[in-house]
């Protein structure tokens, strides 16, 4: 998906050197690819595992709120 770093830095409200700092976090994990302007996910369970619990809850919400 198409997404700058200074992009993702104003929708979470941080700044962009920590998104920076993430993106390096999870690309070494092999989680995701990045180029210039684009993010890939390489692997789905892998980063869905890595993050909080609220990503559950976000998407179980979605889910009955679609259904």
């Amino acid at each position: 998906m198409p997404l700058s770093h200074e992009f993702l830095s104003m929708m979470l409200g941080v700044r962009r050197a920590g998104v920076t700092v993430a993106v390096g976090t999870l690309k070494a994990a092999g989680l995701i690819r990045n180029t210039h302007g684009q993010v890939t996910i390489t692997d789905r369970q892998g980063l869905e595992a890595a993050c909080c619990e609220c990503y559950r809850v976000v998407r179980d919400e979605y889910e009955r709120l679609l259904a």
